[in-house]
Order: structure tokens, then sequence, then C-alpha cells
């Protein structure tokens, strides 16, 4: 009997792994072992974790932007500008300094990443000077607001918000909110009745319910935009949570975001625009002047491209940016995240240009919300630093700034972790910045912190550290593939 449940067990594994595998051919190998591994020795856990966390809806299409007709606009403004970029006509002035149409044309095809010229950007590293221009520029909306968050609180910035949507509904402003069903998950009935009552209109990001769960539960939105009238933007690694403020058990919170005027208003506008569909089925895109109003002059020639990825791109748009721009450094790069567990491609670049004489710094929290993603991140610190890798630690409070900066010419500011969620699992949003200005203020700030706020970690120190704390990390890295 025991030799018949066993020949029937290996059976069903070698059956269900073929099939994974054969799904699976284009996506991290390591990744797909884990799954294996785990379905050898869990077999019903095991295919339960699978059908919830496990597929890749990437090529899968769990969300077709095709289907709507308007973004043949947005694929002819891309052909012309990839026309312009091999011809040496756009933006030759900035090409002059530094060639960047290569990753002009990455981003062009690879997410559809119009470049715009005209923009004016102010960079944000605290949630109260977040908040205060957010609060701002909700007063001043006159046509409609269009927002969407991972995290919606229901505390006292979240009810700030709400009160400020509350009242410009009540005017007939058009109010629309998007807060993913999971980040959000505490939000209150009360919180969306109070918007809908007024007029607007609030909705979540794929729902997740008890029984009804979906294997769509581990792809998340984790952008966060907001668009005033089509002329005023935010965007970065803020939510609106009371702890951005007052930073929580954590003392004080660290964090980066932008506010954004001009031409690239319109690419995070038609960004939401295509999330709106995508949980309302309600049509926005419309070449009408009341969401794609004419900019008035901007004096600041900011060049930007707002890159997005997730489940329903084609390519992992972000990671391949990262990747090219890391590739691109001649002299030093900056990154600040708080969460990392790279893919292979990422890891391998950092440590190449490393090793090549590159000044690659790392600053990481010196402790995180996540407890096992951050032993997952700090597995990855020994043979950061054998490559020559400088790796901080911020000890102010909780970093949950994102970003990176390369040779004080061009950074990437956004939603998007250095993760393999990031890259593979959720919605993000990150803006890439070719300009001095903009790039030596974030370096400035990077420079302040590893100064003032963090601790460098000592590689002889850290690799003496007990055993038992290289086995846990290891132990979490192992999991990650599967996070």
């Amino acid at each position: 009997m025991f030799r018949i449940l066993l020949s029937t067990h290996c059976l069903i594994v070698l059956l269900i792994s073929a099939v994974m595998i054969r799904n699976h051919t284009k996506r991290d190998p390591l990744r797909t072992m884990m799954w294996v591994i785990v379905l050898y020795f869990l077999p019903i856990i095991g295919l339960i974790l699978y059908f919830f966390f496990g597929q890749n809806y990437r090529k899968t299409k769990i969300f077709n932007k095709k289907t709507l007709r308007d973004l043949k606009y947005i694929d002819r403004l891309t052909k012309r500008q990839v026309h312009l970029l091999h011809k040496k006509e756009i933006f030759e002035d900035y090409n002059s300094k530094q060639d960047v149409r290569n990753i002009m044309t990455l981003l062009l095809n690879n997410s559809k990443a119009l470049v715009s010229r005209h923009n004016r950007i102010e960079t944000y590293h605290t949630g109260d000077a977040t908040f205060s221009a957010v609060k701002t520029a909700l007063r001043s909306a006159k046509s409609h607001i269009h927002m969407e968050s991972y995290i919606i609180e229901d505390d006292l910035i979240g009810n700030e918000i709400k009160d400020i949507l509350v009242r410009k509904a009540l005017d007939g402003i058009d109010v629309r909110v998007i807060y993913d069903d999971v980040g959000s998950w505490h939000l209150s009935s009360r919180y969306t009745r109070d918007i809908v009552r007024a007029g607007g209109k609030i909705l979540p990001f794929m729902k997740v319910r008890f029984p009804f769960f979906s294997s769509k539960l581990n792809y998340r939105n984790h952008r966060k935009i907001l668009v005033i009238d089509g002329k005023v933007a935010f965007m970065g690694g803020i939510n609106i949570a009371d702890r951005y403020i007052d930073g929580g058990k954590y003392g004080y919170w660290a964090d980066t975001h932008m506010k954004i005027e001009g031409e690239s208003v319109e690419s995070l506008q038609i960004i939401f625009m295509v999330d709106w569909y995508f949980v309302s089925r309600e049509i926005l895109l419309k070449r009408c002047e009341k969401y794609f109003p004419a900019h008035p002059a901007v004096s600041d020639e900011t060049l930007v491209q707002i890159v997005t990825s997730g489940p329903d791109s084609d390519w992992a748009s972000i990671m391949q940016a990262y990747f090219f721009i890391i590739n691109g450094a001649k002299k030093h790069i900056y990154i600040s995240t708080p969460y990392f567990t790279p893919n292979e491609s990422i890891l391998t670049a950092l440590k190449t240009k490393s090793l090549s004489g590159v000044d690659v710094r790392l600053m990481l929290p010196s402790r995180s919300d996540s407890r096992l993603v951050y032993l997952s991140t700090l597995s990855y610190l020994s043979e950061l630093m054998e490559a020559g890798i400088k790796v901080y630690l911020y000890t102010k409070g909780f970093n949950h700034s994102k970003f990176i900066t390369v040779d004080g010419h061009l950074s990437a500011v956004g939603s998007a972790n250095i993760d393999m969620r990031s890259f593979e699992h959720n919605f993000e949003v990150t803006s890439i910045i070719y300009d001095e200005r903009i790039t030596r203020q974030l370096e400035k700030s990077f420079q302040i912190d590893i100064q003032n706020n963090s601790k460098p970690v000592n590689p002889e120190k850290w690799n003496s550290r007990p055993a038992r704390k290289n086995i846990l990390e290891g132990c979490a890295r192992l999991l990650t593939p599967l996070l």
C-alpha cells in the first residue's frame, strides 16, 4: 500500500511539475525549481500556494491593454519618438552631454514610455512636506481628482485627505480613487461610503474576499499616483498613512516623493485611466480638454519618461530600465531601497560595475516592517561587499525611499523596490529623469543620510557574525523566489 501511495504521489508531482515547467520556460529557473521542491515535499499545500502565488500572468495577460482603442494614439507617438531618436532629431542638446538615446528607445519599446521635455519637478523627502503639498494641490482642484495608492489608512491623514475629497465631490468635481484591496485591507466601509455619498467614486484593485480567493491574490497595485486637473501630478513611494508623518513604531519614516507639472502629467493621467478601466470598466481615455488640457509653458526643461510595469505588460520594463541604468554607469551609482532581493541580472550588474571601478553605494534600513524580506535582504550583504560595494544601514528610523542616481545626471524615482516582487508581480510606476539638477538634489540627500543618519557596514565584522544568523538569512533567501 505504501509503495502504491508513494508511486501515485511521485506521478502526480511529476505531472504537475511538467505543467509548471512548461508554463515557466521564460522565468527564473531557480524560482521554478523552488516551486517543484515545495510541491514534492508538501504536495497539497504546495499546490494551493502555487495556485495563489506562483503563476505567471505577464504572458497570460491578466489584463490586456490592447483592448483600449484609444491607446493607438500612444502607439503612434511612440513610433514617432523612436524614429526621431534614431535620426538624432530629438533632444540633441542633451545628447551632446550624455547620449541617452538607447535607454530612451528601450523604454519606448518595452513600455511605451513617452519622453517629455517641459517639466517642473519638486522632490520631497518627508511625509510632512509631501502631504502639505498634496493637500494644497487637492484644495485647488477645479475639474477632477484622480488618485491611486497601495495603502490608504482610515487614520488622521487618511481622513484629512478624505474630507478634502468629499468637499470637492460635493462641489461637483470628479473624484476617482483606486486603492489596493490587500494594501488597504483595514480601510473601513465608512471611509469609502462617505466619498460615494458625496458623489465621488472609490474602488478597490482586485478585491480579495474569503472564500472566493483568486490566483491573482499575489498581483497587487503598488503605484502611488495623484493627478489633479490634468495639470499637476504626484508620484513616488509615499502611501496615505500616519506613519509617513509620525513614523509609527519606527520614530521617523523617510521616503521620497515628487510633484510634477508639465508634459509628464499626461503620462500619469493615462496610467491612471488604464487602471481605472481595469477596476471599473469605465473608459475615460479620450483626448478631451478636460483630462488633457493644454499645459502652460513650463520654464524648466527636465527630460522625463514615466515607466510602468506589471502583469499587464509584455516586459519587466522597470527591471530592464534599472539593469540598463546600472550598466551605463561610468563613475558612481547610489541606490536607496527598503527591500533588496534582486534577481540574478541586477545582482550581477551591480557587482560587475563595482569590480570595474565604479563607486556603488547601497543604503538599506537598519530595521524593517517585513521580517522575512529583511532577512533575505541581509543575506546579500557579504557578496556585495566582497565585490567592493559600500553598504549603509539607515539608523534614524525607517528609510522607505526608492531611488537610483547615476553619475550625477540620471535618476529613477518611483514605487518600485529593488526586489523580485516589484520586478515581477506588482503594478509599479517609476520616473526616469534625465536632469542634473534633480539628480544632484537626490544625491545630496543620499550623502547627507549616509553621513548623518546611517552607519557603514564593516565587512570583517559582518562576516564574523554568529553562524545562526547566516543560516537564518540564507533560509529566508531560499524562500525569496516564492514570495
